[in-house]
């Protein structure tokens, strides 16, 4: 095996493939004192992936990167033109530059947040990888490294060098060899005794610093670049900068949006799309980032079904249209003939059989129900040419007969020269003369009621007259709610607008003045409410005692009286005042029965105390003057009164227990005399059981019952007083 290939066992990087050969350039001088491969320079034992051989010596391929010393690390091309690193030693491969590899710009580079980077329009702005901002102009902390390195920027002493922009995002030094460098043995050492390493140092520094001149094969491409990138700079639009997390979200769905990355597409595949875009770090964390990626794939899944729905429907709708607007078919073609006529076109075969049957099956009712109304159009232009035609004929009136008609008919010319209405259905034409026939008659009975709608219209004036009259009465105050027509009769009667009225049809001016009494007595709730509420607000009430010269001064004093109806105000009187008295009855009752109580407490009184009903009122008031029952008699009169009816009831008490004892005597006496035999016995025995029973309500026994009763009431009343 040639030393120079590369290991069969060597694996490429996962998804870039072994980089190709591209052509070779000379390796640079080598630094004087040194050979070419000395310590400073080792010769590496496993090539980076995709080495060929190296051929003749002093060559190597030009996507190679010269290896730094002491460093396992090299620079390689993926297929896809992307660059990225290989470690010799754990046998890894970066998409990153690794420090070894950085020249001294690229490091103070990359302790700059601030990346470059440029877009799709060939703009260059700088995104910060930290607080994720971008802007279009040079962000101050870049800016000042750039101006750092340009004032440590050596050129070298000898031969010419071929740098990169410094702009570049991934900047790569390549050094070539000048003409003047002839080998490995030429002398490379610089005047002033700088030492080898320093020399490298310097060459490395000018590579980064020195513009790269273009080719000229390349100068007319590279212009408007140029000059697409200085109209940038200079035109200064606004930093794009996402201030909160929906902007950044918003941002990174626009990348899979412009990406156009498919709805089916897995995470992996996904980056390998979106990845290069500067726009794919807007998240730091992979999970936000997969976040709006499934977001996405939702979204753009529930478009495509939309957009397939939307798609399904058109053509739905051009079937039907297509269905709809043929001639080749009617409301009664069956659909095995439509797949015969139409299986070959493209509006049918885009719709699925089943939708096809369902679409005709909508078609054909729309067609049968267009077939209809073209018919039924057809009809109705038919009866309305005829109806016009009958209209112009003079020769028809309200009494011709359709047989009449039919001759003159054919003898118009209008009539004669339409095909469509000589192929007229005859009950249709039957219909149209019947319809004229009305009109006409119609017209005829207008006529004869114009001359009743005449009078109609001159009675109702009068009426309207007469009310004028009623009205002007009212307002004079001759006329109420409790006005009677045989009192105003004379003053109408002598009115012109009275005599007016008689005579005619309708309404007699009785039954208007009726009418009218009772609107004003209809009236009679609302007005009753008005003068409630004049009252309220006067502070009057209507007594027993109250004139109804009062109480129409105190209405009369109110602007909203002019409304009202004198006879509804007579009648509101009469209300108040019926309210009144039936007040003062129920005044008198309450009154009545609270004096009834205190008669009952008095007389409750003298029975508890003992007090002999035989004494003169003079000494029983001497005993009583400290009693509230007493004390609730506004007079002395009506305290002696209630003792005199206590005196009588006493009496007569007396008098009635005195009289049942003789008679229950008597009765005892007869019982015993007819009780001769077993049955006798038990009536007597049943109505010696019954002369018993009134003896516990003998005149003593119910005496002291009532008193016990009494006590008891007394001490339950009078205990307070004794406290």
């Amino acid at each position: 095996m040639d030393p120079g290939l590369p290991p069969q066992s060597f694996v490429a990087p996962p998804g870039i493939g072994t980089p190709p050969l591209l052509p070779q350039v000379p390796i640079p001088a080598p630094i004087a004192g040194l050979s070419p491969f000395s310590p400073m320079i080792p010769s590496f034992t496993v090539p980076p992936p995709g080495f060929n051989n190296f051929g003749p010596p002093g060559v190597v391929p030009a996507n190679v990167a010269p290896i730094v010393p002491g460093s396992e690390w090299s620079e390689h091309k993926a297929p896809d033109g992307r660059t990225y690193y290989y470690n010799s030693v754990t046998k890894q491969s970066s998409w990153q530059k690794p420090d070894q590899l950085k020249t001294p710009a690229e490091l103070l580079l990359s302790q700059c947040p601030w990346k470059e980077y440029t877009a799709d329009n060939g703009k260059i702005y700088y995104h910060n990888v930290n607080s994720k901002e971008s802007r279009w102009t040079v962000p101050p902390e870049l800016e000042e490294i750039k101006k750092k390195i340009a004032a440590e920027d050596i050129k070298p002493s000898s031969g010419t060098v071929t740098p990169r922009e410094v702009n570049s995002p991934v900047p790569v030094s390549q050094p070539v060899v000048s003409a003047g460098s002839t080998g490995p043995n030429s002398p490379t050492a610089s005047p002033g005794g700088k030492s080898a390493l320093e020399a490298a140092m310097a060459a490395t520094l000018a590579a980064i610093s020195l513009p790269n001149p273009p080719a000229k094969s390349d100068e007319d491409s590279s212009t408007p670049q140029a000059e697409v990138s200085k109209e940038s700079r200079t035109s200064t639009p606004e930093p794009k900068v996402f201030t909160n997390k929906k902007e950044a979200t918003e941002a990174f769905k626009e990348l899979l949006k412009e990406k156009n990355v498919p709805s089916n597409a897995s995470w992996e595949q996904c980056v390998k799309i979106i990845s290069s875009d500067p726009r794919y770090e807007t998240f730091k964390k992979l999970n936000e980032k997969k976040q709006v990626f499934n977001a996405y794939k939702t979204q753009k899944q529930k478009d495509e079904k939309d957009e397939q729905r939307l798609k399904s429907k058109k053509y739905k709708e051009q079937l039907e249209e297509f269905l709809l607007t043929t001639d080749l078919i009617s409301s009664t073609t069956k659909y095995y003939r439509c797949d015969e006529l139409f299986s070959t076109k493209e509006v049918w075969q885009n719709v699925n059989d089943q939708d096809r049957r369902d679409i005709y099956d909508d078609v054909m009712f729309s067609l049968a129900k267009r077939e209809k109304e073209d018919a039924k159009n057809l009809k109705k232009r038919n009866m309305k040419k005829l109806s016009e035609v009958l209209e112009c004929m003079t020769k028809i009136n309200f009494d011709t007969t359709w047989s009449e008609a039919q001759v003159s008919l054919l003898e118009n010319s209008t009539f004669k020269n339409d095909v469509n209405l000589l192929a007229m259905d005859k009950e249709d034409a039957l219909i149209v003369f019947e319809e004229h026939i009305r009109v006409l008659e119609k017209e005829y009975a207008e006529e004869r009621e114009r001359e009743k709608r005449r009078m109609k219209r001159q009675c109702r004036k009068n009426r309207d007259q007469f009310l004028s009259l009623l009205d002007h009465l009212h307002e004079e105050g001759k006329l109420t709610s409790m006005s009677l027509w045989v009192e105003l009769y004379p003053i109408i009667s002598a009115d012109i607008r009275f005599s007016a009225m008689l005579g005619q049809n309708g309404s007699t001016p009785l039954d208007l003045f009726k009418f009218y009494v009772e609107d004003l007595k209809a009236r009679f709730h609302d007005e009753k409410k008005v003068i409630k509420d004049i009252l309220r607000e006067k502070a009057f009430e209507v007594q027993i005692d109250t004139s109804f010269d009062q109480f129409a001064t105190v209405i009369c004093e109110d602007k909203r009286s002019a409304a009202l109806d004198a006879g509804n105000v007579k009648l509101t009187y009469n209300s108040f005042l019926e309210k009144a008295e039936v007040k003062e009855k129920e005044r008198l009752k309450e009154e009545s029965k609270r004096m009834k109580k205190l008669e009952t407490n008095l007389k409750e009184l003298l029975k508890e105390m003992n007090i002999d009903f035989e004494l003169p009122w003079e000494e029983i008031k001497v005993k009583l003057e400290k009693e509230e029952e007493y004390l609730a008699f506004e007079s002395d009169s009506e305290r002696q009164r209630v003792y005199r009816e206590f005196q009588h009831e006493m009496e007569e008490s007396c008098s009635h227990h005195h009289s049942r004892s003789k008679k229950s005597k008597k009765k005892k006496k007869k019982v015993y005399k007819s009780s001769s035999s077993d049955s006798d016995s038990d009536k007597h025995k049943k109505s010696k059981h019954k002369s018993k029973s009134p003896t516990p309500y003998s005149e003593d026994s119910a005496d002291e019952y009532r008193k016990k009763k009494s006590k008891k009431k007394h001490k339950r009343k009078m205990s307070p007083v004794s406290e």
